[in-house]
This record gives structure tokens, C-alpha cells and sequence, in this order.
């Protein structure tokens, strides 16, 4: 029995202390499984690497899928003649170098030469929008200088603005962008940084801020250079990037424009008409109709050199692509196949591709039992952060796509764990893409009381104490009534045996001697 006692005891030391070890990362007087205030020390137990109660959740992406905290957007690889997807269905265009991107995932869903350098034209002043909306306010006043006058070549499009003219930066902004008036773009450029070439470099800095690799701007309107080219692909980039600028999808939609009088111009018939077929109800200049009622906004440019060129977005439903035309071709007519092509990239985008959100922020991807947590708290869901949105092949089946996901822990869940924490991610591969979303603790778990836990334990461990000093007490007048029964046992023996000898002596007397 004492070596069962001392076995027993060295148990009992040996839970306490591996209890102490796992409990020990948080003050015995925890919080009340009902405080909120456990919320400040959330995470000072969790085995994972978190350092707020409200860490970042984010959506990333690898291959050619979305990567922002919602929607935001991952440049595909872009070769020429290539796409991400098989282009087996898409159309023929007769342009030297075309792309289609879509705007809300930055697929790019067909392209053509995309990385061969061309000529931009005035799709050049789409970086000249985008430098006058990031460095003035709308209500500037611009003059018009000499330069600005007399340096563009016949032929080239102008507002005939007057040498000594004043006009604000939204006037500017209008007839640089609807008419493409190269004497605008000069005076902007002079306004900002001083001369055209200082705003060349600052174009050229900005171009590769963008991710532009094969991009040289020497003027802010196009005019031609040979040093002066871009690509398809950079362009795209561009003209995703002015996209996120108010002002410029508003003007760049505009059909006409009125200038206003000015101190140089007092009359108010300045009118201009926009460069861009794919928003005009009824191109009057030729009896093809290039209207395409998705269109939204766009940039046009032609030189000789250049060819016709465009930058132009179009939106149908919940989706916003964006194409990119770089020396377009000529009908039999002579008449420009630039908004004719654009019409067939956007259907053809449209129509073959969908897009669809396969997982919403707050469904339940897991439930798992935290480990140390309260009865009430410690069954957790572990739900998606973000939304995933995934853009497909139209005859692309999503059925299964979400329950093959690979679901991985941070580490082993221990509680206290705040509502919001980032205890996982979910990855998912989608026609050759793969998405991870971070997965977050649908509520709070609390952790059990320690001192409250520790109580029951060291009450616990008395009940055992004294039930092991009873069974002992009750071992020992075990022992005490065997031994005086053992003994008992031994004295009667030893009287028999003593009677026996007494009785073997008087028998001994009784019968005579001879």
C-alpha cells in the first residue's frame, strides 16, 4: 500500500506541473469567461504570429487571377500572339498589335504583339491625364504660352488656343482629351513641370512606377518621334491606371465639349466633337456605324506612322473590360478597322468568358473545437475573409470547385481568440490559377477560468489525498486486527501445548512406577 501511495503521489506532481507549464503563458486570474476585456491580451497565448486583434485579411493569387482585398487586380504574362486562355474562338482583328484585358480580375483574355513597340499617337495623352489629375487641382488657371501655340506641325489637331489665353485644368483636361488637341497637352506639360522635356521624364518615371517595360514618352500629345513608343500591353497598363480617376472616365465618355469664353476669346463657339466612333450614336463621317453601346469611355490617336490607335473600355452587367489597338488597318474604303475590331474584342470577351464570385466573405470554410476554451465559446467557425472572385471560360465548371480546396491552420488553436483573427488560409485552384484567402475567427473565444479551473484541481487533489490517507488508515487496523488475531491464534496454541504437557505429567503421577 505505501508503494501505491507514493506512485500515486508522484502522478499527481507530475499532472500539476504539466498543468502549470500550459497554463503558465496567462495570469492565473484570468478574465470571466463572460469579459469583454480579455479582447485587450487576446493574443498573448496563441501560437501563431499575430500581433492585433484585427490583423489584415487578404486575397492573393498566383497565375492569372485577382489578388486585392476585394478586387484588385495581378498583371498576367503577356508574349506576342498569346493568350491565357485557348483564343481558338476569338476574332480576326487587322490590327498590328491588340490586347483585351479585363478590368476587374486584369486577365488578359486575348493579345496580339502585345509587347512589340509601336507608335502611341494621342494615345499618348492618356499619361498626360493622368500626371495633370495627380499634380493639379481642377480649378487652376493654365496660360497659354507662345510654344504652346506656334510648336505644333500642320496637320495635327488643335483647340487654337491664343498665346496668352487662361483656362482652368478641367477646361484643359476637356479638349485634351474629347478633341485631342495637341496645343492642350503643351500647356499642361508647361504648367506642371516647367518645359516639355522636364514633363517627358516625369512621364517616363511614372510609366515604370505603372509596371511599363517597353515605354520611351518624348513629348505629352504624341506628335511623332521615332524615340517616342510604347506597346499594347503598356498602354493597358495605362489606361487601367486612369481608369481609377473620376474625372478622367467622365470626360474620356464625353461625346462633345463646349470651351467657355475666355480672357482672350469672348465668344462660346468653340465646339468640339469627340475623336472616339465607339460612343457616337451616328458617325457622320462615314457610312459605317462604329457605335457600340457597352462602350464607356477612350482615347484615339493617328499619325501616319502610327496608324489608327485607341485605348477604349466598355462595361456590360458586372463586368468592365478595356482594349487596346495599336496600327490599325484601312478598309477597302479607306476607313479606319480600329472601332471595328474594338466591337469584336468586346463581344468576343463578353461573351466567352464569365465571372463569377465562388466564395463570399463570411461563409463558413471550417469548424474546429479550440483548445482550452470556454464550453460556450470554444466551438469555432473559421469563415473566408474576402470574397473570391474568379473569371472563366464560360463552359468552365465551378460546381466542385470550392470543396477541393486545401485548408491549412496557422498552428494548433488555443484559446483566448479574438473575432477577426487570421487563423488560416483556403487554396483554391481555378483553371489554372490559384487563390488563397485568409480564413477568420467568426467570434471571440474565450478562455476558461484558470483560477476557477485550478480550485477544482486542488480541490480535487485533496478529496485524493484523503481518500488515500483513509484507504491507508483502513489498511493499517487491517494489519493491526490480523497481527492480533495472528497472535491470539499463538497463545492458544501455546496453552493447549503447555495443558498438554501438564495433563502427560499428572498421567505420568496418576499411574505408579515400577
Amino acid at each position: 500500500m505505501q508503494k501505491f501511495s507514493n506512485i500515486f503521489k508522484k502522478c499527481l506532481l507530475i499532472f500539476l506541473i504539466n498543468f502549470i507549464i500550459f497554463n503558465g503563458y496567462t495570469s492565473v486570474f484570468a478574465e470571466d469567461s463572460g469579459s469583454a476585456a480579455i479582447a485587450s491580451d487576446i493574443l498573448s497565448v496563441a501560437a501563431f504570429d499575430a500581433d492585433s486583434s484585427t490583423p489584415n485579411a487578404s486575397v492573393s493569387v498566383s497565375g492569372n487571377g485577382q489578388n486585392s482585398s476585394s478586387n484588385a487586380a495581378v498583371d498576367a504574362d503577356v508574349s506576342n500572339n498569346s493568350s491565357i486562355y485557348d483564343a481558338s474562338d476569338a476574332p480576326e482583328t487587322y490590327s498590328g498589335a491588340d490586347i483585351l484585358l479585363d478590368l476587374n480580375t486584369s486577365k488578359i483574355l486575348y493579345s496580339k504583339n502585345a509587347d512589340e513597340k509601336m507608335y502611341p499617337a494621342s494615345t499618348t495623352k492618356v499619361m498626360t491625364a493622368i500626371l495633370t489629375l495627380e499634380n493639379c487641382k481642377l480649378t487652376d488657371i493654365a496660360t497659354v504660352s507662345h510654344n504652346a501655340v506656334f510648336s505644333i506641325p500642320s496637320g495635327y489637331s488643335i483647340a487654337s488656343l491664343r498665346e496668352g489665353e487662361e483656362l482652368t485644368i478641367e477646361q484643359l483636361l476637356n479638349v485634351l482629351l474629347i478633341p485631342s488637341a495637341n496645343d492642350a497637352a503643351v500647356v499642361l506639360a508647361e504648367h506642371i513641370a516647367g518645359s516639355v522635356e522636364s514633363f517627358a521624364n516625369m512621364m517616363n518615371a511614372k510609366a515604370k512606377e505603372i509596371g511599363c517595360t517597353n515605354t520611351n514618352f518624348v513629348n505629352p500629345n504624341g506628335i511623332h518621334n521615332v524615340n517616342h513608343y510604347s506597346t499594347a500591353h503598356d498602354l493597358a497598363l495605362i489606361g487601367q491606371y486612369a481608369m481609377k480617376f473620376d474625372v478622367f472616365k467622365q470626360i474620356a465618355s464625353k461625346t462633345s465639349y463646349s470651351l467657355p469664353a475666355t480672357n482672350k476669346y469672348d465668344k462660346t463657339d468653340r465646339m468640339f466633337n469627340t475623336t472616339n466612333e465607339l460612343i457616337k450614336v451616328n458617325h457622320s463621317s462615314s457610312p459605317r456605324n462604329y457605335y457600340y453601346k457597352y462602350a464607356t469611355a477612350g482615347k484615339t490617336g493617328y499619325t501616319d506612322a502610327a496608324k489608327s490607335c485607341i485605348i477604349a473600355t466598355a462595361k456590360k452587367d458586372n463586368r468592365s473590360l478595356l482594349v487596346v489597338v495599336l496600327h490599325g488597318s484601312t478598309n477597302d474604303d479607306g476607313l479606319s478597322q480600329r472601332a471595328l475590331d474594338c466591337k469584336n474584342l468586346f463581344e468576343y470577351g463578353f461573351n466567352s468568358f464569365k465571372y463569377e464570385t465562388i466564395i463570399h466573405s463570411g461563409d463558413v470554410a471550417k469548424s474546429v473545437t479550440v483548445k482550452n476554451g470556454t464550453d460556450e465559446t470554444k466551438e469555432l467557425n473559421l469563415i473566408y475573409a474576402d470574397d473570391v472572385n474568379v473569371l472563366v471560360p464560360t463552359s468552365y465548371d465551378l460546381s466542385n470547385v470550392v470543396s477541393s480546396a486545401n485548408i491549412e491552420l496557422t498552428e494548433q488553436l488555443y484559446a483566448p481568440i479574438s473575432e477577426g483573427t487570421v487563423l488560416g488560409n483556403s487554396k483554391i485552384s481555378v483553371y489554372g490559377s490559384d487563390y488563397s484567402v485568409d480564413l477568420i475567427a467568426s467570434h471571440t473565444v474565450y478562455k476558461a477560468n484558470t483560477l476557477k479551473t485550478i480550485m477544482e484541481l486542488l480541490l480535487l487533489i485533496i478529496f485524493l489525498f484523503f481518500f488515500a490517507k483513509i484507504i491507508k488508515i483502513f489498511s493499517k487496523k487491517k494489519n493491526k486486527k490480523r497481527k492480533n488475531f495472528r497472535g491470539k491464534s499463538t497463545a492458544k496454541k501455546s496453552s493447549k501445548k503447555k495443558k498438554s504437557k501438564h495433563l502427560s505429567k499428572d498421567m505420568d503421577n496418576f499411574y505408579p512406577k515400577y
